[in-house]
């Protein structure tokens, strides 16, 4: 009598988990969609529920009741009583901008790429890194008018991704880890730092650096503190500002209301970027038992983004990176584990990033068993994923399923608490109240 009723009144969605379905279009979502979960992890970090429907309402969370609710006239049902429901996963550190995870393409079609190219480009990325199950992510790097567009664009429904919050260009000393005529022929990098307003030396002007990315739209500020693995210089991974430009760089964004997260490796780099108050270290790769300490003191977030070494390690091996960036790459992989095994153990805070664009778009969830192998437990990695991720971004209507909660929700087979792979293979996503994977009304 109950499947007659809710076929009658409903237009009934079924996520076929042990069957492969191709991503449909995102839509526009009903008056009111009601899922059907059988385990909810509506609070990560505490143990889930039962069997509990979630009815969505205009793109929030309206309801959250016990058992398998029929809906009303005229709703969506989304049977997932056999599966893992949860919210919607965030990555801190994504490039979304060009061509990801393929330097040497990027190498190779350099002369015949521009900025448009990139854009179509960073559009797919965009609708990749939904499929995957990450709603929201905070993109570190990339041309400032285009990812503030097509941060918008997705804002307004007209194309297919996680919300971003966007840094823009990363801030850098001139000959640093952003300075993008590192290592080119004379007449390129003229052409290129003419137009490189990212680019900063001494305090006043690393002022002006940041008020120029927030003229063009960024909502975080990403600085240079150390080298980095893939430029292509052999100036190694040390501390690459002064202490005084990176407060300037710290103190301007927080007045204009930014947070600010710092491209750091060196543990030199990484305690003066937290002495001067930022809210992120990104990598963290060198980390002492002092840095340890000054993390926790500051009460500053670690993104840990341990698959970018071991992707660019075996990218910089095979010949796909300059020869400057091989010894860096080696270095990085082989100190991050530990310093982050050490890091874990003492409570430090934890987002989940990835660096993605120096690996593919899409395998985003991959860093979490590299996490779970460092230290952390399932639970943890879900939780830097989600209530860490949301705490460090300032959001406070995603990270955990609640009323009122904006609807980031995603299903997958079995439970991600007991094998945390699982998250590699996510079967369902809605974005905002919109179904962006799975079947739709009618199928």
């Amino acid at each position: 009598m109950l499947k007659a009723l809710l076929i009658g009144l409903t237009a009934t969605v079924a996520l076929p988990l042990y069957a492969q379905t191709t991503p449909a279009p995102q839509t526009r979502p009903a008056a009111a969609t009601y899922i059907q979960a059988g385990t909810l992890l509506d609070r990560p970090g505490q143990p889930p529920r039962g069997n509990t429907t979630i009815i969505v309402r205009d793109g929030k969370v309206a309801e959250l009741r016990e058992g398998f609710v029929a809906p009303e006239q005229g709703a969506t049902l989304v049977d997932l009583r056999t599966a893992f429901v949860m919210p919607g996963l965030v990555d801190m550190h994504v490039h979304l901008w060009g061509i990801g995870g393929d330097p040497m393409r990027a190498r190779l079609e350099a002369l015949n790429r521009d900025r448009f190219d990139d854009e179509m480009t960073a559009v797919a990325n965009a609708r990749t890194t939904l499929n995957a199950g990450f709603t929201s992510v905070r993109d570190l790097g990339g041309d400032p008018r285009g990812i503030r567009a097509l941060r918008d664009a997705i804002d307004a429904g007209t194309v297919e991704g996680p919300s971003i919050t966007n840094a823009g260009e990363m801030i850098s000393v001139t000959g640093g880890h952003g300075d993008g005529g590192n290592g080119l022929a004379e007449e390129f990098a003229d052409m290129v730092h003419g137009k490189e307003i990212n680019l900063c030396d001494g305090p006043d002007d690393c002022r002006r650096a940041v008020r120029a990315q927030v003229a063009l739209g960024a909502r975080v500020i990403k600085f240079a503190a150390t080298g980095g693995v893939l430029s292509n210089v052999s100036g190694g991974l040390g501390r690459a500002m002064t202490p005084d430009e990176m407060r300037a760089i710290i103190e301007t964004a927080h007045a204009l209301g930014r947070k600010v997260a710092a491209h750091s490796h060196a543990a030199e780099g990484t305690k003066a970027a937290l002495e001067a108050g930022v809210d992120s270290i990104e990598h963290g790769t060198f980390l002492d038992e002092d840095t340890i300490r000054l993390f926790k003191a500051k009460g500053a977030y670690l993104v840990p983004t341990e698959i970018a070494p071991v992707a660019a390690l075996a990218q910089a091996r095979g010949g796909a990176l300059p020869p400057a960036t091989i010894v860096k790459a080696e270095a990085a992989a082989a100190a991050m584990a530990a310093s982050h095994r050490r890091a874990y153990a003492a409570g430090v805070k934890v987002a989940f990033g990835t660096d993605t664009g120096v690996s593919k778009h899409g395998d985003n969830a991959t860093e979490f068993a590299l996490m779970v192998r460092n230290g952390l437990t399932p639970t943890q990695a879900i939780a830097a994923a989600t209530t860490g991720a949301a705490d460090l971004l300032g959001r406070d209507d995603i990270g955990t399923l609640a009323i009122g909660k904006t609807a980031d929700i995603i299903a997958v087979r079995g439970s991600p608490l007991e094998d945390v792979t699982r998250l590699e293979h996510v079967d369902f996503v809605m974005h905002r109240g919109a179904i962006a994977k799975g079947p739709q009304p009618g199928t």
